[in-house]
C-alpha cells in the first residue's frame, strides 16, 4: 500500500474511531446469494429469470413469471478459517443460520387486451446479500512491530502535550497513556522530548487477535417486470439495504522472554463495536431473446445510499511490572459512562452484469425444457465507496472524508466477478452445477486475495410445489491486518479456508 494512505489509516482509525478499508468493502465484496437453485447453479441470474433472486441481480427475470409464487429460503453456513500470522498457523470455525431469496411474485399471467405487453409481474422479497457472522483469530510471535506503535505515531504526529494524551485519545492512545503503557521520555529540562511504548519490541512479544463478528447485509426489494412478445424483458426494483453489523476483538500482546525486570509482562485492548444502516438504491436489467434457445441479459445497480450509526467501547489492561504495575482504564470512563456514537453516510460501489444464457429444447410448456447453461461476468467498482458526514455543515467532518475517500480509492481497484453454471432436467427432477470466481478488490499485488465457489444441487417440480436443496462451497483468499502502521511495513494474517452454505427453497405456485 502507499505510504500516506497507511499513515492516514494509522492515525484516525484510533482517537475518531475512524473507517478502515475493510469497512468500506463489508458492502461490496461478498458472493451472490438467493434461492437453492440459483446457489447450485453458481449464482447464474443475469439472463436466466424465473427465479425471485432475479429481484435481486436483474428483475427483468420477472417478466418470465406467467403464474403466481410463494418462495421460502433457509439456509445454514459452515465457516472454516486458516489464518497464517509470522509462521504461524491457526484455525477455527463458526457456523449459524442464514437465508436467500424470499418472497412472493405475482403475474398478470397473458395480458389479452394488449398485442405487444404479453405479460407483467410484480414481486416483493427480501434477501441476505452478505453474511457478516465469523470467528477471525491469530497468533505469532512478533520482532518487528507492536500495535502500541499506532499510539506513539498518533501523539507524535499531533504533538500531544501530556494533557491531550490523557483525554483527547479516548478510544486508544488515552487508554495506553492512562495504562503507563505508553509513556513520556523526558528531556533534560524536565519538559516532554517526546513518547514512548514500554513493549519490548526487540525481544518480541506473542501477540493475539481475536473478532467474533456477527450480523448480515439484507435486502429488501421491490420489482416489476414487463413481457414485450416473450422477446424482450425489462424490468427495475426498488432496493432498501438494512446492514448490521457488530464486532467483539479481543487483541493482546505477551512477553515472549521470562524476564521480570524489563518493564512488560502483558496488555489486552478490548473492543465492542456496532454498526448499523439503513439505505435506499435500485436495479435496472432487461433481456432480450434473439432466438428461443438464446438470451442475453444486463443488469445495472446504481450505488446504494447508507445512513449510518455507530458505536463503540474500548477498554485496555496492562501489566508494566516494576514500572506501574496492573493498571486499566475504559473509554465509557471518559465519556460520560457512555459508548462512543457517530453517525455518517455512505455510497456504495456501482456494480454491472453482462449475461448470456442458451436453454436446451426451450417450448412454451416448460416441462419439457431439457436443461441450459448460464453465464455472467460482473464488474464491480469496489474504490467507488465514498463516505461523507451526517451534518453537512461541519467542514473538519467533510475534510476528513476528503482523506477518507483518497485512502478508499488507493486502496482498492475495480474487477471482474465470473460465474457459470447449468441445469439437466427430467421431466420433474434436476440437477443442477455450478462454479463462481471473484477476483480481488485490492489495488495492492502483495495482497493476495480471491474466492472460488463450486455448487450442487437437486430441485423437484410437480403440482405447484417445488422444492430445490443445494451446497454451495466458498474457497477463500484474504488478508486481515491487526494494525496499521506508517513508519515500516505492516503485517497482516493470510487468510485461507472455506465457507459451506447448505440452502433449502420450498415454494409454492397459486
Amino acid at each position: 500500500m502507499k505510504k500516506n494512505l497507511l499513515y492516514i489509516f494509522s492515525l484516525i482509525c484510533i482517537s475518531a474511531m475512524a473507517q478502515t478499508p475493510e469497512d468500506a468493502l463489508r458492502t461490496a465484496w461478498f458472493t451472490q446469494n438467493g434461492t437453492a437453485r440459483n446457489m447450485a447453479t453458481g449464482g447464474v441470474m443475469g439472463s436466466l429469470g424465473g427465479d425471485i433472486t432475479a429481484n435481486h441481480v436483474n428483475p427483468a427475470g420477472l417478466g418470465l413469471f406467467k403464474t403466481n409464487e410463494f418462495v421460502l429460503t433457509p439456509g445454514f453456513a459452515l465457516n472454516n478459517n486458516k489464518f497464517k500470522y509470522r509462521g504461524t498457523d491457526t484455525l477455527n470455525s463458526k457456523n449459524n443460520f442464514n437465508y436467500g431469496a424470499s418472497g412472493i411474485i405475482l403475474s398478470s399471467g397473458t395480458n389479452q387486451g394488449h398485442r405487444k405487453w404479453t405479460s407483467s409481474a410484480f414481486a416483493l422479497s427480501v434477501n441476505q446479500v452478505a453474511n457478516y457472522n465469523n470467528h477471525i483469530q491469530f497468533k505469532g510471535f512478533n520482532n518487528f512491530s507492536s500495535f502500541t506503535e499506532q499510539y506513539l505515531e498518533e501523539l507524535t504526529k499531533d504533538r500531544a502535550d501530556t494533557n491531550a494524551a490523557l483525554s483527547n485519545y479516548i478510544f486508544g492512545s488515552s487508554l495506553a497513556f492512562r495504562t503507563y503503557l505508553i509513556d513520556t521520555i523526558r528531556a533534560a529540562n524536565g519538559s516532554v522530548a517526546g513518547y514512548q511504548s514500554l513493549v519490548p519490541i526487540s525481544t518480541g512479544v506473542n501477540q493475539l487477535y481475536d473478532a467474533t463478528t456477527r450480523g448480515g447485509y439484507h435486502e429488501i426489494a421491490l420489482g416489476v417486470a414487463g413481457n414485450l412478445e416473450d422477446k424482450m424483458y425489462v424490468g427495475g426494483s426498488l432496493t432498501i439495504p438494512i446492514i448490521s453489523y457488530q464486532r467483539d476483538l479481543t487483541y493482546s500482546e505477551t512477553d515472549a522472554t521470562t524476564n521480570p525486570n524489563n518493564q512488560f509482562k502483558s496488555f489486552e485492548y478490548k473492543e465492542t463495536f456496532s454498526s448499523k444502516a439503513v439505505g435506499i438504491g435500485a436495479k435496472l436489467g432487461v433481456i432480450y431473446k434473439p432466438q428461443e434457445y438464446l438470451r442475453i441479459g444486463f443488469a445495472f445497480h446504481t450505488p446504494q445510499l447508507l445512513g449510518y450509526t455507530d458505536h463503540i467501547s474500548s477498554s485496555l489492561v496492562s501489566n508494566t511490572e516494576t514500572y506501574a504495575g496492573i493498571k486499566s482504564a475504559k473509554s465509557d470512563a471518559l465519556n460520560s459512562g457512555k459508548a462512543g456514537e457517530r453517525k455518517y453516510n455512505m455510497i456504495t460501489p456501482w456494480r454491472a452484469i453482462f449475461s448470456a444464457s442458451y436453454v436446451f429444447r426451450e417450448i412454451s410448456d416448460t416441462r419439457r425444457q431439457r436443461a441450459f447453461i448460464s453465464a455472467d461476468l460482473e464488474y464491480v467498482d469496489y474504490r467507488g465507496a465514498r463516505y461523507s458526514p451526517a451534518d453537512g455543515n461541519n467542514q473538519a467532518l467533510k475534510d476528513y472524508y476528503t482523506i477518507v475517500n483518497d485512502g478508499i480509492k488507493n486502496t482498492y481497484k475495480g474487477n471482474i466477478n465470473l460465474r457459470v453454471g447449468g441445469e439437466l432436467k427430467f421431466h420433474t427432477l434436476m440437477f443442477r452445477l455450478g462454479g463462481a470466481y471473484y477476483g480481488s478488490p485490492y489495488a495492492d499485488d502483495n495482497l493476495k486475495a480471491n474466492r472460488v465457489l463450486a455448487t450442487g444441487g437437486v430441485g423437484y417440480r410437480d403440482h405447484g410445489i417445488f422444492i430445490d436443496l443445494s451446497y454451495a462451497h466458498m474457497f477463500t483468499k484474504d488478508v486481515q491486518f491487526a494494525y496499521r502502521l506508517n513508519d515500516k511495513p505492516n503485517t497482516f494474517a493470510e487468510q485461507s479456508g472455506s465457507r459451506g452454505n447448505v440452502v433449502l427453497t420450498l415454494g409454492f405456485k397459486f
